[in-house]
């Protein structure tokens, strides 16, 4: 991976110190001309000079079992920044419609789809995103949208007068100097961005923003998706099933740094996985959806002999069992899964009683909201009339 002489590069020496000064530079500049608080200099001047860390986890569900890099950026000069500047970026993603952010928002938007004959669920996912992103590009994306009045809006906000350009050179800074230690050895990323830095994050998602409304806007008529929900780098599409290819063929001429490539996989029996939903058509054309786990899943849960604080125990529990109310569709297979996390929370012996529990609180409190969704309340001028 290292190897790759077009994402790293061995340094000579540790560069801390020159980024360093530089970051102050840029933030001393910023409180002299008044642009933030003294105490947000404070928060982001850097304390810390640990060298980023380069860790790697497999993607053991891969063929391969390729490796994941991962940039421990916890305690180092730029962390505080690029935490910051996620906050200021936050608002620019995920406004568009075919952003999705979790599964439970793709269940409820999934309910009243119906997937014509001649069509088929496919989806779409970008090889190694993080890396492959170019951050020139990105940053005339952000310049641009902060153009438009997020910037302004985040000042008020803040009792801020940040620039445009202050916080593109910020940006600018934190994605263009990348550098960590592996087997004690200083490497710099020379293109994308790190997996592992808060903005980073932010960073891909905002490009693959770009690249979606192009690619939806240009696609031909035969291959453009009926159907198109991204959740970062994952798409799901409902989609011509003789259209899949061409598809793919357009949506990989897209970014014209030719870093961005897709890859596809169809729905089979009409089954297809996107998060952690299996997604089912049924013979009418509807949908219906189960929980997902991969085949390298373990069912493997904290045991509760353990020394975990109790909460995290319980949140367990409340968490496949929110799961299962939330994205499973059909009664039945509600019941099937119920029994399936009985199964394995036994094993991790974990006390049925606690499952029972937290079962029923959920579903009190689902009853509790209905019932307040139908009650009517007075209106103030009867409260005002009402005797004291």
């Amino acid at each position: 991976m290292l190897s790759d002489t077009k994402t790293y590069e061995e340094l000579k020496g540790d560069p801390t110190p020159k980024y360093k000064k530089k970051l102050v530079g840029i933030l001393s500049r910023l409180v002299d001309e008044e642009k933030i608080t003294k105490a947000k200099y404070k928060k982001l001047y850097p304390t810390a000079e640990n060298v980023p860390r380069l860790y790697c986890t497999p993607k053991i569900h891969k063929p391969g079992a390729p490796l994941r890099p991962i940039v421990d950026y916890t305690a180092t000069i730029g962390y505080e920044t690029s935490r910051w500047l996620a906050d200021i970026l936050g608002p620019m993603v995920g406004n568009s419609v075919h952003h999705v952010v979790n599964s439970k928002q793709l269940a409820e938007e999934l309910v009243n789809v119906v997937i014509e004959e001649g069509d088929i669920l496919n989806s779409h996912d970008v090889v190694s995103l993080f890396t492959c992103t170019p951050i020139h590009k990105v940053l005339e994306i952000v310049r641009e949208r902060l153009g438009k009045g997020a910037l302004k809006d985040y000042n008020k906000l803040q009792g801020f007068s940040l620039a445009v350009d202050d916080v593109v050179e910020l940006l600018d800074f934190i994605l263009s100097t990348t550098y960590f230690t592996f087997r004690d050895k200083i490497y710099r990323q020379r293109f994308g961005a790190a997996m592992g830095s808060p903005v980073s994050p932010l960073a891909a998602n905002i490009y693959m923003e770009f690249l979606e409304e192009s690619a939806i806007a240009t696609a031909p008529f035969a291959c453009k998706p009926k159907m198109w929900k991204r959740y970062v780098d994952d798409i799901l599409e409902v989609v011509n099933k003789d259209a899949v290819p061409p598809l793919t063929e357009h949506l990989n001429q897209i970014d014209d740094t030719n870093s961005i490539k897709f890859t596809y996989e169809q729905e089979k029996d009409g089954k297809i996985p996107f998060l952690d939903t299996l997604i089912v058509r049924r013979d009418d054309g509807t949908i219906k959806l189960l929980v997902y786990r991969k085949a390298t899943h373990t069912d493997q849960y904290l045991n509760f002999s353990s020394h975990h604080p109790l909460h995290q125990k319980l949140g367990v529990v409340r968490t496949l069992l929110d799961r299962k109310n939330k994205i499973i569709t059909e009664d039945k297979d509600k019941e099937e899964e119920e029994v399936t996390i009985k199964m394995h929370l036994v094993t991790a012996a974990i006390l049925l009683g606690v499952l029972r529990k937290s079962n029923n609180r959920w579903t009190h409190q689902s009853r509790r909201r209905r019932q307040l969704r139908r009650m009517k309340l007075p209106s103030q001028k009867a409260l005002s009339l009402s005797p004291t």
